[in-house]
């Protein structure tokens, strides 16, 4: 007769069952009995060097596949290594499961000193979490999963935490292993009729539509565009949006909502479509003020409380973004070709205009937004970090497809996140994927270099050197505040690289790159590419 299951196995088999492939964590000494439940359950583990780089890397797993990134943590500096990750997945709206250890439930609150003891450990979390929840036996188990699960592939998403007390992980659980299973995912919601009417009957007679896109719109590039032919209606992205459209698309006015002659057409248009978009001020750089919406709003979002977000609506539709632009998309009659030719003319002088509204450097860096685009396969992944060249290419590199662009510039806007975010995209999908990141971002989280070594990942990963924090020495020129802290000493960052073994390069002109990335992407272990910035 075999022994009962244990909850760490039942754990593994129930992300299993959850399609769950990869986990990303750090073994620690609270956390062996989970590990026991490793073996035979066909999960494979990457170990990050810090427990921040093992959310960014869920967080980039979760962004290029859509599916959730999982976490593995050890209790107390385990979540708090991961917390600035997990609050740029909150942030971003990333699905992230993550489980942590805690003390044994007789300890907690007591406050003995135990080791890793963090009192009210969950409150932690509880902040830049869409759900948080503490294991008190270990039969919870399967419903508290399940739960985590529809919140994570049901709404707005976001990290869900599970605490599990360090004396459950060996538990017995009742039946056998093979008797757990997943539950299914719950049918996404629709929109009423009524509501797909109204809307269709707003924007067949707008004479100056306009359609607004956010993350929350990955699936819809196919009924976004043609909506946009049907209506002759610019589409402009968020920078969470980059690509969901096809920014070659003569109707695609990119990631520029943050230039003033953008800002006018969206203001000015007498019906706006919002999808799954917050119209958050990082979309519209830094620009503090909301949109003076002239014309009539449709917003569309699966979370209610983002309809009223920075604007109300004239028409709110609490539903999927896909399923609502489907029914929208089959309600719309065929549109005008000379009305589409127009606006195709119209927007291509109004993103012509954006370069004229580029802030300072942008020019001087344009050739390497340029060089970059070309080195770039047609439907690789850019994955950006918070650094002067990522700000160029949020708004003039083109991309071509839904879940081609990561970046943490949007939100929480934290450093260090292209390296490991990179690893995970590329761990998650068969797509090629670049990393750029600045000098001062990657020493935040250099240590997973290792990791990418370790997995043989063909990554290219750029690092912009311009020997500190370029944006804000730029800022604090601008402001007459005299530079303090911004200045920095950089190693040898192709020496660096290789001592990882990892390949390293330093290239100084854009024409060097194109070959540069080619020659990365065919190896079976990342490269360093050092861009002395000018």
């Amino acid at each position: 007769m075999s022994s009962a299951p244990s909850c760490a196995q039942v754990l593994m088999r129930l992300l299993r069952g959850y399609q769950v492939e990869k986990v990303f964590g750090i073994p620690g000494v609270h956390t062996i009995e989970l590990y026991r439940g490793l073996p035979g359950s066909d999960l494979q583990h990457i170990t990050p060097r810090h427990e921040q780089g093992a959310a960014f890397m869920a967080d980039g797993y979760a962004r290029a596949s859509g599916k959730p990134g999982v976490c593995f943590l050890i209790t107390g500096p385990g979540l708090t290594n991961a917390a600035t990750a997990m609050a740029q997945a909150y942030s971003d709206s990333v699905p992230m499961l993550v489980i942590s250890a805690v003390n044994r439930r007789e300890d907690l609150g007591m406050g003995r000193g135990r080791l890793h003891e963090l009192p009210r450990q969950s409150d932690v979390s509880r902040g830049f979490c869409i759900w948080q929840h503490s294991l008190t036996e270990a039969e919870q188990l399967p419903e508290v999963l399940a739960r985590a699960f529809q919140l994570l592939s049901s709404s707005r998403p976001g990290p869900v935490h599970i605490e599990i007390p360090i004396d459950l992980f060996p538990a017995p659980m009742p039946g056998r292993l093979e008797d757990y299973r997943a539950s299914p995912a719950a049918q996404l919601p629709a929109a009423s009729s009524a509501a797909v009417a109204t809307a269709a009957e707003w924007l067949q007679n707008a004479e100056r539509p306009v359609i607004l896109l956010g993350g929350g719109a990955q699936a819809c590039g196919r009924d976004a565009t043609q909506i946009a032919e049907k209506l002759a209606a610019p589409v402009f992205l968020s920078l969470a949006a980059k690509g969901i459209v096809d920014e070659r698309h003569p109707l695609c006015g990119g990631a520029n909502l943050s230039f003033d002659c953008v800002r006018e057409r969206v203001e000015n248009a007498d019906v706006v479509l919002a999808v799954a978009t917050e119209l958050a001020e990082t979309d519209r750089n830094l620009v503090r003020d909301n949109y003076a919406f002239k014309g009539k709003v449709i917003r569309v979002d699966i979370d209610p409380a983002q309809l009223v977000c920075n604007a109300n609506p004239d028409l709110a539709i609490c539903a999927d973004a896909g399923e609502t632009l489907q029914q929208l998309n089959a309600a719309l009659a065929p549109g005008n070709d000379s009305a589409r030719e127009a606006a195709e003319q119209q927007l291509a002088q109004t993103v012509q205009d954006c370069r004229k509204e580029w802030w300072g450097g942008s020019e001087e860096r344009f050739p390497w937004v340029e060089a970059l685009r070309k080195a770039l396969p047609d439907d690789g992944i850019l994955v950006t970090d918070s650094t002067q060249l990522a700000y160029n290419t949020n708004h003039a590199l083109p991309l071509y497809s839904a879940r081609s662009h990561i970046t943490c510039t949007t939100g929480y806007g934290t450093l260090g996140f292209a390296l490991p975010a990179a690893v995970g995209a590329k761990l998650s999908s068969e797509r090629d994927v670049l990393a750029l990141i600045g000098d001062g971002g990657l020493m935040f989280t250099l240590g997973e270099l290792a990791v990418a070594v370790e997995q043989q990942l063909a990554l290219p990963i750029l690092v912009w050197n311009n020997s500190g924090y370029g944006e804000i020495r730029d800022f604090m020129d601008g402001a007459e505040v005299p530079q303090e802290g911004v200045n920095l000493r950089t190693p040898d960052f192709v020496a660096l690289a290789k001592s990882f073994g990892a390949e390293g390069c330093r290239i100084e002109r854009p024409e060097q790159l194109g070959a540069a990335v080619a020659e990365a992407l065919n190896r079976k272990t990342p490269t360093l590419i050092e861009i002395t910035a000018p």
